[in-house]
């Protein structure tokens, strides 16, 4: 089952149109009128409505307490989901060809942008598997000795990567989560061959192709658009790459990091070398370099994930946006619970398409995480301000979208946001700029070749072009083309290491995750210029701007009434989304990066 922000249109997930939808398709073969079409969109999103808030619980349940049980009630949900909103997915095709009004049209649309299967048995079958896949990735340990009390989750494995400097303790820790997938990899294969079935039951070629087909586009142009966008920024990611790679030969040696070809994954301080900020010690400029770490600051004051949470919700209301609900804080989980298995993969949610709104998050006092809630209250606020559209419209412009408003706000998340709220005592050196830049680098640029790759991987799997006994094998061909990264250890027959992402085994499409990245800097420099600031575009931070906030609070509240393009037309000005807002901001580490390369190169040849 997939979460309800997580997926477009996700809401359509949580809902359920069994009536409307056998009506409809019962309905005798006359030509169906512009009434008839209203009316069957009225009573279908009124029937949405009434099923929406019982769906989503049950998959809250299902994140937060994972048992056998909650499994199955989670499987229970996500088949009545599944068959409403594939019935009422195959009855709004009646209507297609009528002359409508735009927003009319524009439902029934997004109606048909799902799978269907139409045998229960298949579904049943189809929404159980997502409930095991999910509970699967909760539940996985690796237990380095083979002793129960040994047994480390992900979160301790993912601390090894980010502070080890020990080679083999990281290879132990990336090896020992990677190995877990296996377990669910057939699950998997047989969960494609039912989606790809539902997909194609609606007209699309396969699950690939319907994924495609949600961004106002053709499938094929919107691949083409990927392309294009990657291209555009590959020369910056290869600068850092090098970069990168120079400086891990220094630490670790040659023997551990080669002088040409793919770097070993587990060296970068992130399971899937998609975050390489826990390196930046090792990367950081001799000079140029900013002494300020967020996270001891964290832990020294005892800052609990309350008051994390809080700090994100001032930005916001600094912003002019309102406070979050009362109950915002009564029913979020915000730490990992001692006593229970939980999802702790952060996520937001709505409960009733109203004013319930959670997040669930296992907060930890650090800067990485300081950053992801002000990420995921862009979620929360997102919910908020489109809860007055039609249930269809109550989701981002693309899925894209819902992933970028958040990470834009914490692109002002600057030396000066920090000093204003008191945990920097004087401003940074006037030379720091490039040590910023290079950790916010780290995290932005170097993810954008692994959010490419991953959908890269599953368009091909969904098309039957990778075939279960090759997903290794070419999962390392995508990672080496595009992230010049390679499997640390040999393969193994059965392996699954793609499952070991947490968007895989939970079926969670990616490509809005590299379309956030890219977009999240134009809404930047659109909100900076109408803040009225001057100056680079990576020293800017919206903070306190009420001329801003009203700009983002317009485009929040379109929700997806519109196509994205005119959502983005209205916010910044542009119809494409593009690289040259990031490219701007990164500008000043370019030149920085392209001269380091080429010293230390020099004094790699003279070894």
């Amino acid at each position: 089952m997939k979460l309800p922000r997580l997926s477009r249109p996700a809401t359509l997930f949580a809902l359920s149109a069994i009536a409307a939808a056998t009506n409809a398709l019962a309905a005798p073969k006359a030509k169906p009128t512009v009434a008839e079409a209203e009316k069957f969109i009225s009573a279908t999103e009124a029937r949405f409505a009434n099923e929406y808030e019982n769906i989503v619980r049950a998959q809250w349940i299902g994140a937060n307490f994972i048992t056998d049980d909650t499994e199955a009630i989670a499987a229970y949900f996500g088949e009545k989901a599944l068959n409403s909103q594939g019935e009422a997915a195959l009855a709004a095709r009646r209507y297609n060809g009528l002359k409508l009004k735009d927003d009319a049209a524009r439902k029934l649309k997004l109606l048909q942008l799902t799978l269907m299967l139409s045998d229960p048995k298949e579904r049943a079958d189809y929404a159980g598997k997502q409930a095991i896949l999910s509970g699967a990735y909760g539940k996985a340990k690796y237990c380095p000795s083979g002793a129960q009390d040994s047994c480390l989750a992900l979160g301790e494995l993912e601390k090894i990567l980010a502070t080890s400097r020990d080679p083999a303790k990281l290879l132990d820790a990336w090896t020992g989560w990677h190995q877990q997938a296996r377990g669910y990899k057939q699950t998997y294969v047989d969960y494609v061959t039912l989606s790809n079935k539902g997909a194609r039951e609606m007209g699309f070629a396969d699950t690939g192709a319907l994924w495609r087909s949600q961004y106002d586009m053709k499938p094929e142009q919107f691949a083409a658009e990927m392309e294009r966008m990657w291209q555009q920024v590959k020369p910056l990611y290869e600068s850092l790459h090098t970069y990168t790679r120079l400086k891990l030969r220094q630490t670790y040696g040659a023997a551990v990091v080669p002088a040409s070809g793919p770097v070993p994954a587990h060296l970068f301080g992130n399971m899937w070398s998609q975050d390489w900020q826990h390196i930046y010690p090792l990367l950081k400029p001799v000079t140029g370099a900013s002494s300020f770490d967020l996270s001891p600051v964290l832990v020294e004051r005892n800052t609990s994930a309350k008051e994390m949470t809080q700090y994100a919700e001032r930005f916001y209301t600094s912003l002019g946006m309102p406070k979050l609900p009362a109950t915002f804080w009564t029913r979020s989980l915000l730490t990992k619970p001692a006593d229970r298995e939980v999802v702790c993969h952060a996520s937001a949610w709505s409960l009733d398409r109203l004013d319930d709104v959670r997040i669930k998050m296992c907060i930890r006092p650090t800067a990485e995480d300081f950053k992801v809630i002000h990420h995921e209250l862009g979620h929360t606020y997102y919910q908020l301000a489109y809860k007055q559209q039609p249930i269809l419209f109550q989701n981002g412009a693309n899925d894209g979208f819902h992933e970028a408003i958040g990470d834009t706000v914490a692109l002002s998340m600057t030396p000066s946001y920090y000093r204003q709220l008191g945990f920097m005592d004087k401003a940074p050196e006037p030379n720091a700029d490039i040590g910023e830049l290079l950790q916010v680098a780290l995290s932005k640029v170097a993810f954008l070749p692994f959010a490419y790759s991953v959908d890269k991987w599953r368009w091909d799997v969904y098309a039957g072009k990778v075939k279960p006994e090759d997903y290794d094998k070419t999962w390392w061909q995508l990672r080496e083309q595009y992230m010049g990264v390679s499997r640390p250890a040999p393969m193994t027959a059965g392996g699954f290491d793609a499952g070991a992402k947490y968007h895989v085994a939970a079926d969670v499409p990616y490509a809005r995750y590299f379309l956030a990245h890219l977009l999240q800097f134009q809404l930047h420099r659109s909100l900076c210029a109408e803040a009225g600031y001057k100056g680079p575009l990576h020293q800017c931070s919206i903070y306190g701007s009420q001329k801003a906030g009203a700009k983002l609070q317009a485009l929040l509240e379109m929700g997806a009434s519109k196509p994205w393009q005119e959502a983005l037309k209205a916010a910044t000005g542009e119809d494409r989304i593009d690289g040259s807002a990031l490219l701007e901001y990164f500008a000043p580490l370019k030149t920085w990066l392209d001269e380091q390369n080429r010293q230390l190169a020099s004094v790699e040849v003279k070894k």
